[in-house]
């Protein structure tokens, strides 16, 4: 079970972040933010809240039924938020296909990754449908706190990639909001 975790932390979240930094620049090209102002960027930052909170889960606590759920329902909300993205910025503005094409990288990467955390949790997985020999596990329990230099290096990459460039979008998207 090493081989998934390793393809989940050293492939797959590595490609997100970048993938995430790739559509920035598309909207930062298209100029998203003269047309739609901060409106596009809030359902941005509605993806990323909705992708933050079972990342955050998944490195602080235990996996187990509770965190499961919670990461499908996210998993969920995040690709109807999506649906929502992409009307309005197809219906506002010009998305390319390399835009589209990293879309769709942002929407199986997510998916992707609740797959390869139910194959690590398994049992926990089936006993979340009431299947398997043990008990769902509803409880928030923490679980051994990373070593900084796990923490560190993916942290510092994705504010770098992500939260730093999508909230610089968001402030252009506000301060064009303020000329309209």
């Amino acid at each position: 079970m090493q081989q998934a975790w390793d393809i989940l932390t050293y492939v797959v979240l590595p490609l997100w972040a970048v993938a995430g930094f790739l559509d920035y620049l598309c909207h930062r090209a298209s100029g998203m933010t003269h047309i739609t102002g901060a409106r596009e960027s809030l359902l941005h930052w509605l993806m990323l809240a909705e992708v933050m909170l079972p990342v955050s889960l998944a490195v602080f606590f235990r996996i187990n039924a509770l965190v499961l759920a919670i990461m499908l329902v996210c998993l969920i909300a995040h690709e109807v938020t999506g649906y929502f993205d992409l009307k309005l910025a197809m219906a506002t503005r010009k998305v390319t296909i390399l835009e589209h094409q990293i879309h769709s990288a942002l929407e199986i990467l997510p998916l992707t990754t609740v797959l390869l955390i139910v194959i690590l949790h398994w049992p926990q997985t089936l006993a979340l449908f009431g299947a398997g020999s043990q008990p769902a596990d509803f409880s928030l329990g923490p679980k051994q706190v990373p070593r900084w230099v796990e923490i560190i290096p993916p942290a510092g990459a994705f504010l770098a990639l992500v939260i730093l460039p999508y909230l610089e979008e968001f402030v252009r998207g506000i301060a064009q909001s303020g000329r309209k």
